[in-house]
């Protein structure tokens, strides 16, 4: 049996909980990371009871000072977490009473542990969603200008990783600038659900003090206090939200990760990553792993876990609080530390990228990827597209046998299976000419890469000033 029953509710039981019951119930193992925000919320608390009369000036007063003191203790590593106080809220409750005594107790006027750690939590989403949202603007500004500058870079594109047609580096590169564009929308529409103010609903109906939520709303920067108190305490939607976000961008992230671990192989040979972002092996010397992508594909399935995880955690459980809910904390915690850091070695990765463009041209000639330029030159001089499909298709199988792509082959080649191909058909069967004829919004001409780089550009810093 523990020595005492915890003081802070136990005063209905008449025996201590279990050693091993109050080690499995505690949660101060991992909501100590919530120490900071804990305390950001009392103290916007004590602030709110001042004002409306339910603690004098000196109280107050007395009560952010040892609060602030705690902090202190906390950053410097002094702060003595006990198991048996179960969580973080009544370590710091603990640790202020025996600093400021009897005063101390009064802190917790008009709270439940409820609504406090709902509170904490969206206060910690909200500074992680802003960390968050730093480093992916910096992976797309990265993206956008490494686009900019391989405009012209011109790489086989692909469909079901078969040589489908021409396209530049800097197109393809924008692709994933698009699918990084909507997680950016995704995580600040999510953080707008975040910003609402659990605390006040007590334990699930309220409090008989006479308490100003609106000012605990506007000290700790919250949009508005949450309507209904029930659901405050009891609503985790906002965790998986923003699991769900981070379910689509480490799907985003893997995809591109899997085409970086292609393109670096000696097979594809299309793209260098500088050695920081490497390893080598333990028995072969000449390989470099492309570790980094890798991890980041790996790290993809644990988030998606987290997601159900959530939702499974979620389903079944009645109004209003539960315990159950301590285990949302774990999830959402490693959720979060995965994103950033997969995040954050992208945005340094990504703009380190070294394009190997004689490899990419040369795999982009290969392949007959020019083929529906041709059916298109055809279609042009008149004929049908289902019989130019036909003479392009008898052209490739030419090709094929004699081992020479369509711009290889000569005029006379060309001319017997249609005499209306003449020599202009050149200009349309070379990759540059393949490119550039793509001139329209969202086609791979370098000239539509570059204004759609601008774009994005003027599309982010849009996005900034929305946040």
């Amino acid at each position: 049996m523990s020595q005492a029953t915890n003081q802070s509710w136990g005063g209905r039981f008449s025996e201590p909980t279990d050693a091993f019951v109050a080690r499995f119930t505690a949660s101060v193992t991992f909501d100590q990371r919530l120490a900071r925000q804990d305390i950001q919320g009392s103290i916007a608390h004590a602030t709110m009871l001042s004002r409306v009369g339910v603690l004098t000036g000196e109280e107050r007063d007395a009560i952010i000072n040892g609060l602030t003191e705690i902090q202190g203790e906390i950053e410097r590593g002094e702060f003595n977490w006990s198991v048996p106080l179960e969580d973080v809220h009544m370590n710091i409750e603990a640790r202020l009473t025996d600093k400021i005594g009897i005063t101390g107790k009064k802190l917790h006027t008009g709270r439940s542990r409820n609504d406090q750690v709902a509170t904490d939590i969206r206060l910690f989403m909200r500074d992680e969603i802003d960390v968050i949202e730093v480093e992916l603007k910096r992976l797309r500004e990265g993206m956008i200008e490494l686009a900019d500058r391989e405009a012209d870079t011109i790489m086989p594109g692909f469909t079901h990783l078969q040589t489908a047609q021409p396209v530049t580096f800097g197109h393809h590169l924008l692709a994933w600038q698009e699918m990084l564009a909507r997680d950016h929308e995704r995580l600040l529409d999510c953080r707008k659900r975040v910003n609402v103010l659990p605390l006040g609903a007590a334990a699930l109906a309220g409090t008989t003090y006479p308490i100003d939520r609106h000012v605990t709303a506007e000290l700790l920067g919250f949009d508005r206090p949450a309507e209904n108190s029930l659901d405050a305490v009891s609503d985790r939607d906002f965790a998986i939200e923003f699991t769900s976000f981070a379910s689509i961008l480490m799907m985003h992230l893997s995809r591109m990760s899997e085409e970086l671990v292609l393109w670096t192989s000696a097979q594809f040979d299309f793209i260098d990553l500088p050695d920081r972002f490497c390893t080598g092996s333990s028995i072969m010397p000449q390989k470099k792993n492309p570790d980094v992508p890798e991890l980041v594909r790996g790290k993809t399935g644990r988030v998606y876990g987290h997601l159900m995880g959530l939702l499974t955690l979620m389903k079944s459980q009645p109004l209003a609080y539960n315990k159950d809910n301590q285990e949302d904390k774990e999830p959402l915690f490693d959720a979060v530390d995965t994103v950033r850091d997969c995040l954050k070695a992208f945005a340094d990765m990504v703009p380190a990228i070294e394009p190997k463009k004689d490899s990419m041209y040369e795999a982009a000639r290969r392949g007959f990827s020019t083929a529906t330029d041709l059916a298109d030159y055809l279609v042009r001089k008149g004929v049908a597209f289902r019989d130019a499909h036909e003479i392009v298709g008898q052209s490739v199988a030419y090709g094929l046998k004699t081992q020479k792509d369509l711009s290889e082959m000569s005029l006379e080649e060309l001319q017997q299976f249609s005499s209306i191909i003449e020599q202009d058909v050149f200009d349309v069967l070379t990759l540059e000419g393949s490119v550039a004829a793509r001139n329209h919004i969202g086609g791979t001409a370098p000239n539509q890469v570059r204004a759609a780089a601008q774009r994005a550009r003027e599309a982010l810093s849009l996005l900034q000033g929305q946040a």
